[in-house]
């Protein structure tokens, strides 16, 4: 079929080939041959089989950029067009809808009017109401235990203010720069995966809320929209960045940094602590009880383990090291900021080869768990560079994990921060409003700064100082010490295998 490219595909002939021996599959009109990439697929034969002889678009769609087979299927298995009969026929194919999708559906016509939304746990209730659950189980799950996930947000709460008081703070700016880019406060959207899991326009809805407030957006290497789509949609002068999971073949990981910087992206974030994507009971639950087709079931050799977080990081090298900054700093003149640091003596090694930054983050708790939290990290990590001199404006520190309010942005940035970057919230606004929900839940979070602000007495950035927290008991950690009902309400816990009665 692939010597005739010219010929039109009828569904007929496609729905032939639905075996391992011979997978051809619809995508957006157009027919491929999947055949010899089945066993290459990072998450497995049976999600592909499932589809194979019929059209796989809505299930590709959330958790592929839309040129995926352009860069890694081989032309001659582009095998052309449906005809306009057969995409006739799959435009009035009656969408196979569950009576779950159906609920779903309902309560998303009734969700409240979005002014209702107060803080950022509204949106992560409403949001759980609304999300398929697999893309639930996706966005919420941590690893393991999930005590560090849990533990990114209990850890500010052992921080508390020492504020000043009879300053005149009629007028409170928290406007700041980041890597020499303008942000309307101390805070950026951090990187996300698969973000169409949540809503249609995926992380467009996350450029489009940075546009309107003034803050920067960190573009994933696992975006579901293209890279060019989400910069695409930036207006001008909007400054994004990007987040880069290192190739193993580094050719590719050359020609992603080098487009990157030629689109005017502003920083290149290293993720550091993925060597190997944790274990994520809940995401990996989900994709076990997909079974996919019935050639596929009784095959041992299908490993339904992964779940969405490891079907889609097989590429990430583990053998990325130190020795590899000098080789990125040969191909790149973008700002170099390692994501991931966990230790002060990782953040000084940075410091000390001449790295611009370091993100204190432990993957959001999606990674080992047990990892300390990132403002616990921050306290050593600035007393560790200053007495090595190495505490300097061109040396900058971010926080990622955990939060929720203003006020843990405050913590952050008293202590030494230059700003936190917050992930899961934004992606539960969008699932649930769209755009708009992120330009409301930034909005919060700016009254809540600026309220705070007054009320710790610091008119500016620049009088947000340590000796404003107290941090006596950041050390003090134990799981699940004060009960925090808002956070408590929307965590689940972890289940246990059930049995099929």
């Amino acid at each position: 079929m692939a010597d005739n490219p010219g010929k039109l595909l009828e569904l007929e002939e496609v729905a032939k080939h639905a075996s391992k021996e011979s997978c051809w599959v619809v995508l957006h009109g157009k027919v491929y041959d999947v055949t010899e990439f089945l066993p290459e697929h990072p998450g497995g034969q049976a999600i592909i089989l499932k589809y194979a002889g019929k059209d796989a678009t809505e299930p590709f769609d959330p958790i592929h950029p839309p040129d995926t087979l352009d860069k890694f299927l081989p032309k001659e298995k582009h095998l052309g067009p449906l005809s306009k009969t057969s995409l006739e026929v799959l435009r009035k194919t009656p969408k196979e809808v569950s009576s779950d999708e159906k609920e779903r559906e309902e309560r998303k016509k009734n969700l409240p009017p979005l002014e209702l939304c107060l803080n950022l746990y509204d949106f992560e209730n409403l949001a759980k109401t609304v999300m398929a659950p697999a893309a639930w189980a996706y966005y919420s799950s941590g690893s393991d235990d999930e005590i560090t996930m849990r533990e990114n947000h209990s850890a500010y709460q052992r921080l508390w203010f020492r504020p000043r008081i009879l300053r005149d703070v009629t007028n409170v700016d928290f406007s700041t720069t980041l890597l020499g880019c303008k942000s309307s406060m101390p805070m950026y959207i951090t990187a996300t995966a698969l973000g169409k899991l949540g809503h249609p326009e995926g992380e467009k809805n996350l450029t489009r809320a940075a546009h309107t407030h003034g803050v920067i957006q960190m573009i994933p290497t696992l975006a579901s929209c293209s890279f060019d789509e989400i910069v695409d949609t930036a207006q001008p002068g909007q400054n994004q960045w990007f987040q880069l999971y290192v190739n193993k073949d580094r050719s590719v990981t050359e020609r992603i940094v080098r487009h990157a910087e030629k689109r005017g992206i502003k920083g290149l974030f290293i993720t550091v602590d993925a060597p190997q994507l944790g274990r994520r009971a809940k995401d990996m639950r989900m994709k076990f009880e997909d079974v996919g087709s019935q050639v596929q079931q009784g095959d041992s050799s299908v490993d339904r383990s992964q779940g969405a977080a490891r079907a889609i990081s097989s590429f990430i090298d583990p053998g990325l090291s130190w020795k590899d900054m000098k080789w990125f700093k040969s191909i790149t003149k973008m700002p170099l900021i390692l994501k991931g640091v966990q230790c002060w003596e990782d953040a000084v090694l940075a410091a000390e080869m001449g790295l611009q930054g370091v993100v204190l983050s432990n993957h959001g708790g999606r990674q080992l768990d047990f990892a300390r939290s990132g403002i616990e990290i921050l306290v050593e990590v600035k007393r560790e560079l200053k007495r090595r001199g190495l505490d300097k404006p061109d040396f900058e520190i971010y926080v990622d994990g955990g939060v929720r309010r203003a006020g843990d942005i405050l913590k952050a940035v008293a202590l030494g921060a230059k700003a936190v970057g917050i992930g899961r919230p934004f992606l539960y606004a969008y699932s649930a409003y769209g755009h708009q929900g992120v330009e409301r839940a930034i909005q919060i979070l700016k009254d809540e700064m600026e309220m705070n602000m007054r009320l710790i007495g610091a008119r500016n950035i620049e009088e947000l100082v340590p000796d404003m927290i107290d941090t006596r008991n950041i050390g003090a950690r134990s799981v699940d010490s004060v009960p925090d009902h808002l956070y408590n309400a929307n965590y689940e816990p972890l289940e246990l295998v059930k049995s099929k009665l």
